[in-house]
């Protein structure tokens, strides 16, 4: 039997992630769907915000559906979806950026960087050191150009080796390995790369990029396709991945039933694809197409359905 560990999180997560458990238990009524909870809500109640029974949990599933927790601005608090990537060994955060003319992928280095999660405070300063190493390179890299080899398309090596040196490390090894793997690459700098993708999208397909600037580039391409309510994100390892819309928890809508559900429902479709199950993954982008098409929209896309009603009518074009 599937195990899928759903974690709703925080904020909107709690009011998008049962629409995408809905989506896929409509299609897999007999898989086994388990909550674990994690995230500040926890923290405020609990003074725990994820723990290791959590991790566990999390670990004997098959995926995990992801919704998205809130990291407050306390130096004791530690963020729990870097802890999970960390302990689960999530490495590579797949945000893809689909629209008229382009598809675009941004593989995203996932465990080091600035996000390394090695920092401290000083009297007169704070500081973060950011680890590039070859081991992390060589795997993003390698996954990064597998993928384009499979899509049969260049690989982009997004970077800002002209200034951070760390940056000259990971290009080359990125580089040596798409050489390996066959496939055509180029080399942008990430400041020039963020607005060209805005201004020729088509350019555009495989783009590898490290921790940080992966994700303010994915989040940037979002602007095309309406927003960040669209965006569905895997993180990948060798042995786990989990699925998550690339949008925060928006406390500032939370509770009042407008957030967008596509990014969630999007991720779901991305966890089908992960399990083998790449037509249902196609049957719920068309979809949600449909709906939009047909206007059925939430606030944010200048529509005036809720939540539930984006949801009901998205199980309804499915067919259930």
């Amino acid at each position: 039997m599937v195990r899928i560990a759903v974690v709703p999180g925080d904020g909107i997560g709690s009011e998008v992630i049962p629409v995408a458990q809905a989506v896929l238990a409509s299609l897999h009524p007999d898989w086994d769907f388990f909550e674990v909870e994690v995230g500040y809500a926890r923290w405020q109640r609990e003074k725990t915000a994820c723990t290791d029974d959590d991790i566990r949990a999390m670990r004997s599933a098959d995926a995990i559906l992801f919704g998205a927790v809130t990291t407050p601005p306390d130096p004791c608090y530690d963020s729990v979806i870097l802890k999970i990537r960390q302990d689960l060994d999530l490495y590579a955060n797949l945000r893809p950026v689909k629209g008229e003319g382009f598809d675009i992928m941004v593989v995203r280095e996932n465990s080091e960087g600035l996000y390394s999660g090695i920092e401290w405070r000083e009297r007169d300063r704070a500081c973060t050191v950011r680890v590039v190493s070859v081991a992390g390179s060589m795997r993003i890299g390698r996954y990064a150009s597998r993928l384009a080899a499979a899509r049969g398309v260049p690989l982009t090596i997004g970077n800002k080796a002209n200034v951070i040196k760390s940056d000259i490390l990971f290009r080359e090894i990125c580089s040596a390995e798409a050489s390996r793997a066959g496939v055509p690459y180029e080399s942008r700098y990430i400041d020039a790369l963020a607005l060209d993708i805005l201004m020729h999208p088509g350019r555009y397909h495989v783009i590898v990029t490290t921790n940080i600037f992966g994700d303010i580039l994915s989040d940037v391409a979002g602007y095309l396709v309406g927003g960040l309510g669209m965006l569905p994100s895997a993180n990948i390892g060798d042995q786990h991945a989990l699925f998550e819309p690339v949008h925060g928890s928006a406390p500032d809508i939370a509770g009042q039933g407008i957030a967008n559900p596509i990014a969630a429902v999007r991720s779901a479709a991305m966890l089908l694809d992960h399990l083998g199950y790449v037509g249902e993954a196609a049957r719920i982008e068309e979809a949600i197409l449909s709906l939009l098409h047909s206007g059925i929209r939430t606030p944010d896309l200048g529509g005036e359905a809720t939540t539930e009603e984006f949801g009901a009518a998205l199980l309804l074009a499915l067919g259930f």
